[in-house]
């Protein structure tokens, strides 16, 4: 019995109606030729980058040119002969250029599928010339956007139209039309069409519609992510963009791949300006690594040295210089410091790269190196240096994320300033100013330690570390062997608060004097009171830091 559907009372005979925006049953199957002769081609480039040589190379083969606008002009300069867009489609370029390409006769020269005699008699009919290979590449938006100071009416005016859509109808129909949109692809392309008597290969096409709607689709991810960051709220559809910046040697385990990637578009990224001048390729494990000594070293404008293993700090210290810096940070747990990332924010003088090249770690990252000290670690074969000549700040409204299964955590980034004045002391006995110092200096660097985290700390530098613990309490105890006899006159940071009076009692039995933590326990009054009869000070911060 033949079924009615309720809303256009078309009969189905029981067969499912086609879903919206499905090829119709009757279109013709895609049998891509191997080659395609390129006959014509349309160039329209914002980056004009290697054009020239590219539109020549071209002409040379006899290809027809045809551009728009500024590309027209810059070949005409060079001396290269091309047909104005207007000239195929019949109607001027209009609203500032805001529309030249969107026409028929452009888009029904890209879309045509060739082997359809349908399609073919229909550009018969109207005098719709083929195109076959498309150069396009698209307004600077996202320099636009990044560009400080840019009024909105620049950066809505660098949101591309017409070029996205040229490359999509290229990109889909890529059975006979090549995309052609990064100038590095230029001198590849011009070689097969040398090699194959100007034809190009579905092979190539194919690869060519990939980089085709890739850029297309980071263009269009930044242009959603300048909306939503206007917005200043947690965007319904959440969309970035990332680009591979190099392979890796391995991921976590030398049995898993991995690649390095960053977010498109970004002002600064984990390896931008930095360069490595010797060493074993990078892994996985360097880069977690290497952006959690970053982000501790970015807390101290002072010399400071930093010692991370495992993605957290097993010692760091301020000091007079990155020499004395390193040393007091390695004295925290020289054990753990085997095979860690060594990060200072002051060149590497000779003196320090004597002693680094007396261990094992992993990785160097500094500003820079004096030659004999670079000279000098460079006689370890495998050792990462890793010179870091970037200057930019990070963007204040980035985000972190954390994947889990089929998804993303997004959180903003925990960088809010904490002032002493935020803070409030609830012991009897005030900090004195050189615990002040320690206390702010340890809850710098609790910041980023794995939670459970404990900071035993004195005189500007840790001596005592306890991390990813289940039970603070444990935290502290670990925090406290690692410390031994250095812990007397010490302070403790705590990333959250002490359910119970235990964990402070345990520093401060080992000699602990002063005790910073962000309260909020239902038992804070038992933990003061503990304090209290010690003697010992407490500051409050009110705001934890987890770091999981």
């Amino acid at each position: 019995m033949a079924s009615t559907d309720q809303g256009t009372g078309n009969a189905t005979n029981g067969a499912e109606r086609e879903p919206a925006g499905c090829a119709p049953a009757t279109a013709p199957p895609l049998n891509p030729p191997a080659e395609v002769r390129v006959r014509r081609a349309l160039i329209s480039v914002s980056d004009k980058r290697g054009v020239i040589d590219f539109a020549r190379g071209l002409a040379d083969l006899g290809v027809e040119l045809i551009s728009t606008g500024g590309t027209a002009g810059k070949l005409a300069d060079a001396g290269i002969e091309s047909r104005a867009v207007e000239d195929l489609t019949g109607f001027p370029e209009v609203l500032d250029g805001r529309v030249k390409t969107l026409n028929p006769r452009i888009h029904a020269g890209l879309l045509a599928v060739r082997s359809d005699p349908a399609h073919s008699a229909t550009l018969d009919e109207h005098e719709i010339e083929p195109i076959d290979l498309v150069c396009v590449n698209l307004y600077p938006f996202e320099n636009t956007a990044n560009r400080p100071g840019a009024r909105d009416a620049e950066v809505i005016e660098d949101i591309d139209i017409g070029g996205p859509t040229m490359i999509r109808a290229a990109a889909k129909n890529h059975a006979y039309v090549a995309s052609v949109v990064k100038p590095e692809s230029y001198d590849a392309v011009l070689e097969e069409l040398h090699t194959l008597g100007c034809r190009i290969s579905a092979q190539t096409r194919q690869a060519l519609a990939l980089e085709a709607f890739s850029l297309t689709a980071r263009y269009d991810a930044a242009v959603a992510r300048w909306f939503s960051e206007r917005e200043q709220e947690f965007p319904a559809l959440y969309v970035r963009a990332y680009e591979k910046i190099l392979d890796l040697s391995y991921g976590e385990n030398p049995h898993q791949r991995a690649a390095y990637y960053a977010q498109a578009g970004a002002r600064t990224h984990l390896l931008s300006m930095v360069s490595k001048l010797h060493g074993r390729e990078l892994s996985f494990n360097n880069l977690l690594d290497l952006d959690a000594v970053r982000r501790l070293i970015g807390e101290f404008e002072g010399p400071a040295a930093a010692i991370v293993k495992h993605n957290n700090p097993c010692g760091c210290a301020v000091a007079d210089s990155p020499r004395e810096a390193f040393e007091r940070a390695l004295a925290t747990d020289p054990t753990s410091a085997f095979g860690g990332v060594v990060c200072v924010n002051r060149p590497v003088d000779n003196a320090l790269a004597e002693q680094l090249s007396e261990m094992f770690v992993e990785m160097v990252f500094a500003p820079d190196y004096d030659d004999d000290a670079c000279e000098l670690l460079q006689q370890k074969e495998n050792l990462r240096i890793m010179r870091d000549a970037e200057r930019r700040g990070w963007p204040d409204r980035d985000h972190e994320f954390a994947r889990v299964r089929g998804g993303l955590l997004v959180q903003d980034r925990d960088e809010s300033p904490e002032s002493r004045e935020d803070m409030e002391v609830v012991t009897e006995r005030e900090p004195s100013e050189q615990e002040w110092d320690d206390l702010l200096f340890a809850w710098k660097v609790c910041k980023h330690v794995r939670s459970n985290a404990i900071v035993l700390a004195k005189d500007m530098a840790t001596v005592g570390i306890g991390a990813g613990q289940m039970s603070r309490v444990d935290s502290v105890r670990l925090a406290v062997e690692k410390g031994g006899t250095a812990l007397s006159g010490g302070v403790m940071a705590s990333d959250a608060f002490f359910p119970f009076a235990d964990g402070p009692e345990v520093a401060i039995e080992a000699g602990v004097r002063g005790i910073i933590q962000p309260g909020g326990s239902r038992r804070d009054t038992e933990v003061i009171e503990a304090c209290d009869r010690a003697g010992v000070a407490m500051v409050l911060t009110k705001r934890r830091h987890f770091r999981h």
